[in-house]
This record gives structure tokens, C-alpha cells and sequence, in this order.
């Protein structure tokens, strides 16, 4: 097959590819009632659904992406996309959560491999002139599934049951094996190159503590930062980083070239993936329990109106990335991340209760035109300004980036939403005169207990069943909802910093000037 039909057969792979790795973090959420009610299984165990996909996706990022440089990257992509698969099925079949839990750790194991060695193929495939295009098509499929999946979530589980969000991607997977066969081009491997086995040990290690901490953070709200659980974890972390970076200096065939983060280019994109995914990946966790938990919309619904975000990636994700060509990535960058703190500062400014969806919609708007001009000029950036042996960790490092901000912002920004949900709750209680003080502190036990996220539900539990009676009733309910309102009012605040963070750090750092093209291998 010619040179000029097989690129684009490759570009429709790997973006199927990244659609399904991308969707596979942000589908389940939707799923969680319908999966702790089939096992009978308790919230904690429960996010281990969502947890194990993530902890084991995130550490082996740049191992994959190593070991695709080394004994060629078709191999280990599609290799990655059978274990995806297998994975996929044994979810869709597990008999009890704990099973779910570890099929979902080695789905995570492929979903690293297609996510990060994906980038890499795309590159190695597209000449300069065209890159910029290809890399806005693979930045739309990984923007849509970020934001569509609680809508494609819903659909399925709506109609089929939560089985079917991992059953489904058998069939695309299998199609995507068999393109990845036909169409994708091996890579030329360095047989003179070894296997950094404590490069690889240290990395995977020093990603899974820092994941693993936040993780801990996010699964216990009591949990301080100085608490053993997570200081322990983020001690080790950073005795594994010193340990990684004397071993990377001292061996003569380092997994990473630290040389790579001299590249003021390189670092910039990283600093911009990484707000990108605290901040506006971050935040999308926080809007769908707004409009879920607190507007009433059920999952298909919150999906639909999220449309208004993920839509714009289809429309103006591959024009982002023929204008990046043309005028460089440093300010489309900026400028893309910049809309984005004005968005979220709008829905700031516009949000009120009663809650209405009007509220959201100009917000919406230009948070979807941000999330579809920031993606492709960011992993151009990041290809684009190394050497050509490098482009397979530079995409790992990019992913790692991202993934690692997705998690510190859901996180941080829980955090943020905790305590002005707390701070508003606990002042206009005390602020009602028709309860006595006794009551007064026994309804805050029970909404400090149940947290920010239960929304509405909490009025419908038997813990609230004496709340009913009392003649303030409708009153608390408001107080609540202010509360929570008050929170996000904080968390948009968080938001816009780490977004006006990586639009200035884009600016400064990122060069116009791009390097020659990288040929194709």
C-alpha cells in the first residue's frame, strides 16, 4: 500500500486506539451504583474500579514507551492493545469486585502501551507538513473521550448494564489489532541497546508512590498531608526520584536522557499538560457531580450536556493542529489555556442557587474551545523539540505529565471543595435561630459525615429523616446547596490559577523556532 493511503489508515488506528485507553479512566464513573449494587461491595473497594486503572496505567507509561524504542514499537503496541482486550473481557466477566479490581490493573498495564506508543507511531508516520493535522485528529479522540465518556458511559449502562462498558471494547479492539497489523510500519530498533532494568524499576516505582499517595489523599478526607499513609508514600517517592536520576547518570544506556529536560521547549509542553489535566481534566470531575448530584440530571443527560465541551474537539481539535503548524505552538498554547481559566472564572461569576444549567453554558463554551485548541499544539510541541531517538520517551513523559495532573487536581481540588462546602455549612447553621444549638451540631455531624458530594440524596436518606419535621427544613436544604456552591465558587478559583499557571509558563518557556522534521522510521 502506498505511503500516502497508509498514513491515514494508521492515524484512524491510533486514534481509535487512544479512544478507547482515554475512555476506559472517565466511563466507569457512571457505572459505580449499578457495579457496588451487583457485588454488595462498599465505597472503598469500589473505587478501586476506578483506582487500579489509573495506579497501573500511570507507572507503566514510561516503561512501555522505553521498551517500544528498544525492541520496536508495533510490537509492543500491539501487544499492549491484546493485553487492553483481555483485560476488557475478564472486567466485563468478573464474578466479584475484588476480581473486577485486578483485571482492571491489567487492562491499565495495555492501556499504557496504546496510550504512550501511540503518539509515536502517529509522528513517525506524518511528514512535518502534515503532522500538525494527524496530531489534532489523535488530540481530538483523546479530548473527546476525556469529556464524552460519562455520556457514552450512560448510554451503556442505561441499555445494557455496566458489563458492557468493558465488553464493548472487544470488538474495536480486535479491529484496531488487525489495522495495527496491516497498515502500521515497524520502528527500526537500536539491537546494539539494553533493557535499563533499574531505570525501569526505579520509574515505575517512583510513579506508582506519587499516584498511590494521591490516591490515599483522595480515598480519605480525614487523611492530613502529614498523615503516615501519605507522608510515607511521598517520602519514598521522593528517595526513589534521587535514586533515578544517579542511576540515569551512571548507567551507559539510561532509560531517560535527562539531557531531554535542558529542552525549554520540551519542559514548557510537559508544565501545560500537567495544569491542563489538573485543571480542566480535574475539574469535569467536579461539574458532573454538580449536575448530577445537585441540578438532578442523570448520567445520559450530565453526558449530553458535556457535549457542549467535547464537541468542539471534533470540529476545531484538527484545525488547532493545521494552525500550530503554521504559527507555532507557543501561543496557541497560551492562548488555549487562557480561554480556559476565562471560562471556568465566568462559570464562577455566572453560578447561583437554585442551580440552572443556563448558568453553565457560556462557561461550557469556551472551556470546549479551550480543551479543543490545547491539545494538538501541546503534543506537537512536545515531539517536535526533541531528537529523533527520543520521541518515544518524550511521548511517555508527556502522558505521564498529563495523567499525574489529572490526578493532583482531582485531589487538590477536592480538597478545595471539602473546605468551603465545610467553612459555608458550618457558618450559616450555627446562623439558624429556630434550632437549638444541639440540633444544630448533630445536622452538621451528619452533612460533615456524608461530605460535599451527596447532594440532594442526603435529604432522601434515613439520616435526614428528622430534618423533615423541623419548620427551617427548606431552609437547610438551601444552606446546603449554597454550601456547595460556595465550594466550587473556591475550586474555580484553583482551576483558573493552574490554567493562568500554564498559559504564562507556555509563553515564556516554548520556543517559536521548531526543530527539523524527524524522518520517518
Amino acid at each position: 500500500m502506498e505511503q500516502s493511503i497508509r498514513k491515514w489508515w494508521v492515524l484512524i488506528t491510533v486514534s481509535l486506539v487512544v479512544f478507547m485507553a482515554m475512555l476506559d479512566i472517565t466511563i466507569v464513573n457512571v457505572a459505580l451504583p449499578e457495579i457496588q449494587n451487583n457485588f454488595s461491595s462498599d465505597f472503598s473497594n469500589l473505587q478501586w474500579v476506578l483506582n487500579a486503572y489509573t495506579l497501573v496505567y500511570a507507572a507503566m507509561l514510561l516503561p512501555v514507551s522505553k521498551l517500544g524504542d528498544i525492541i520496536g514499537r508495533k510490537k509492543v503496541f500491539l501487544l499492549g492493545l491484546g493485553i487492553f482486550v483481555i483485560g476488557s473481557l475478564a472486567s466485563g466477566l468478573a464474578s466479584s469486585a475484588l476480581w473486577l479490581n485486578i483485571f482492571r490493573g491489567f487492562q491499565g498495564i495495555g492501556g499504557a502501551a496504546m496510550m504512550s506508543l501511540s503518539l509515536t507511531i502517529l509522528t513517525s508516520s506524518f511528514p512535518e507538513k502534515q503532522r500538525g493535522l494527524a496530531l489534532g485528529i489523535w488530540s481530538s479522540a483523546v479530548g473527546l473521550a476525556i469529556s464524552g465518556g460519562p455520556l457514552i458511559g450512560g448510554i451503556l449502562v442505561d441499555s445494557l448494564g455496566w458489563r458492557s462498558i468493558f465488553l464493548v471494547n472487544i470488538p474495536f479492539g480486535i479491529l484496531a489489532i488487525l489495522f495495527g497489523i496491516f497498515f502500521i510500519k515497524e520502528s527500526k530498533r537500536n539491537r546494539k541497546e539494553k533493557i535499563d532494568f533499574s531505570g525501569f524499576a526505579l520509574s515505575t516505582a517512583l510513579i506508582f508512590t506519587i499516584i498511590f499517595a494521591l490516591i490515599q489523599k483522595e480515598m480519605h478526607e480525614n487523611y492530613l498531608w502529614t498523615d503516615w499513609h501519605i507522608l510515607s508514600l511521598l517520602g519514598l517517592s521522593i528517595l526513589l526520584l534521587i535514586a533515578f536520576i544517579m542511576t540515569e547518570k551512571n548507567v551507559k544506556q539510561p532509560m531517560i536522557e535527562l539531557s531531554i529536560f535542558r529542552n525549554r521547549s520540551f519542559n514548557g509542553a510537559n508544565i501545560a499538560a500537567f495544569v491542563l489535566g489538573a485543571g480542566l481534566y480535574g475539574g469535569f470531575t467536579y461539574l458532573t457531580i454538580l449536575m448530577q448530584n445537585y441540578m438532578g440530571y442523570s448520567a445520559f443527560e450530565t453526558g449530553v450536556k458535556m457535549l457542549l465541551i467535547s464537541g468542539f474537539t471534533m470540529i476545531l481539535g484538527p484545525l488547532a493542529g493545521i494552525i500550530s503548524g503554521k504559527i507555532g505552538n507557543r501561543w496557541l498554547i497560551s492562548g488555549a489555556l487562557f480561554i480556559g481559566a476565562i471560562g471556568i472564572l465566568v462559570i464562577r461569576h455566572t453560578i447561583k442557587v437554585p442551580f440552572e444549567w443556563s448558568y453553565l453554558m457560556p462557561g461550557f463554551v469556551l472551556l470546549g474551545i479551550s480543551n479543543a485548541l490545547v491539545n494538538p499544539p501541546i503534543s506537537n510541541a512536545v515531539m517536535s523539540s526533541v531528537d529523533k531517538k527520543q520521541v518515544g520517551m518524550a511521548s511517555g513523559i508527556l502522558n505521564v505529565s498529563r495523567q499525574v495532573g489529572i490526578s493532583f487536581g482531582v485531589v487538590m481540588l477536592g480538597i478545595k471543595l471539602t473546605e468551603g462546602y465545610n467553612h459555608s455549612l458550618d457558618k450559616h447553621i450555627m446562623e439558624i435561630q429556630t434550632i437549638d444549638s444541639e440540633f444544630k451540631n448533630q445536622m452538621l455531624d451528619v452533612f460533615h459525615k456524608t461530605g460535599a458530594f451527596a447532594g440532594s440524596r442526603i435529604f432522601d436518606s434515613k439520616q435526614a429523616e428528622a430534618f423533615k419535621q423541623l419548620p427551617a427544613f427548606e431552609d437547610i436544604k438551601n444552606i446546603v446547596f449554597s454550601a456547595f456552591n460556595a465550594g466550587m465558587k473556591d475550586v474555580s478559583w484553583l482551576i483558573a490559577i493552574f490554567l493562568l499557571i500554564g498559559s504564562f509558563a507556555s509563553a515564556i518557556l516554548i520556543k517559536k523556532k521548531r526543530k527539523p522534521e524527524l524522518e520517518n522510521n
